[in-house]
């Protein structure tokens, strides 16, 4: 949980230049649960924010009013309410233009997952639909269960942790049906994928940590991957494609990718600082190798996507980093 969550009141550090504001995880006490949950009023002025920034928390938004556009990476999805989203660890996102923006947030970082470990495979797979419109019983449904969440985090009786970690997994689950994404299967189905889980989970999440991090600390090959975990390169490819159904290599390439294009779209950083942050040494390289994995060059590409962030990322270039939780 180190670096992932804050006390309140905690002043803000700058990041570096060109890099989006971070926002950390505000908890009440010292040796509380890195999980939070309340309305877009009481999370606070941040969950509505205007400029592209990042998290080192999951974030869930359950949208029940207001007009505008939401915008995750490079996807721009029209409010149309009632609405229900997820954003990841180290994805780029802000509000464009809404107005009167209502509903509930639920936040809470990659550790608070302890009790249900399948969890974190159900996040991957909801993040392949990360945007539902709500029908009339749907939207009840989520309604209730972020209630019940809300009632539980508020009162802090014996054992709520516990509590809400079953009422977070449920209301995953059912995401999940939402978007018709698979239910994770239960323990012991499949004698592979129950023996390579952990492995492959490690790797999702040092990927994930990576890009929440928002530094060029992150792997640069599978075997940095595989001895930052401690197994083999070839356990880890083969744990992670019976597990995942991809090979460790193609998810890192595709993952420093999607970080390129995060700070090409939504930072001032030259071609060259890019590179750096997304560990490349040779800008020429790193060129060669974000047009074989997007079939353009970073300039075109910023051209192309970064217009819809510009407005926005002008008026906070200089923004200080920003803390996300209770008021």
């Amino acid at each position: 949980m180190r670096g992932t969550t804050v006390l309140p009141g905690t002043p803000c550090v700058t990041p570096r230049k060109g890099q989006p504001p971070l926002h950390r995880l505000e908890v009440r006490l010292p040796d509380d649960v890195p999980f939070a949950v309340g309305t877009f009023d009481t999370i606070g002025p941040l969950s509505r924010a205007d400029f592209p920034h990042r998290h080192t928390f999951y974030e869930i938004v359950h949208v029940t009013r207001g007009s505008g556009t939401h915008v995750v990476d490079l996807s721009r999805w029209e409010l149309r309410p009632p609405h229900l989203g997820l954003i990841l660890p180290g994805q780029l996102h802000h509000w464009e233009d809404v107005r009167e923006l209502d509903g509930s947030v639920v936040l809470f970082t990659p550790e608070f997952l302890v009790d249900h470990p399948g969890d974190q495979e159900l996040l991957r797979r909801i993040a392949g639909q990360p945007w539902l419109r709500l029908d009339a019983a749907a939207h009840a449904r989520t309604a209730r269960l972020i209630a019940e969440l809300s009632e539980e985090y508020g009162h802090g009786d014996p054992g709520f942790a516990t509590v809400l970690r079953s009422l977070l997994h449920v209301l995953l689950v059912r995401t999940a049906r939402l978007g018709d994404a698979p239910e994770v299967p239960a323990a012991g189905q499949g004698a592979k994928p129950g023996r390579y889980a952990a492995v492959a989970d490690a790797f999702a999440r040092l990927l994930a940590r990576t890009a929440a991090d928002g530094e060029a600390t992150g792997p640069r090959s599978v075997r940095e991957c595989a001895e930052r975990i401690g197994v083999t390169p070839g356990y880890l490819t083969e744990a992670v494609r019976a597990a995942l159904g991809r090979t460790p290599g193609s998810l890192l390439r595709e993952a420093r990718t999607r970080e390129a294009q995060r700070l090409l779209a939504a930072t001032y950083l030259s071609v060259r600082q890019v590179a750096v942050r997304t560990g490349f040494d040779d800008p020429a390289y790193f060129c060669r190798f974000f047009r074989r994995e997007t079939g353009m060059s970073p300039g075109h590409f910023r051209e192309h996507h970064g217009k819809h962030h510009g407005k926005h990322h002008d008026r906070r270039v200089a923004s200080i980093e920003g803390d996300a939780g209770p008021a």
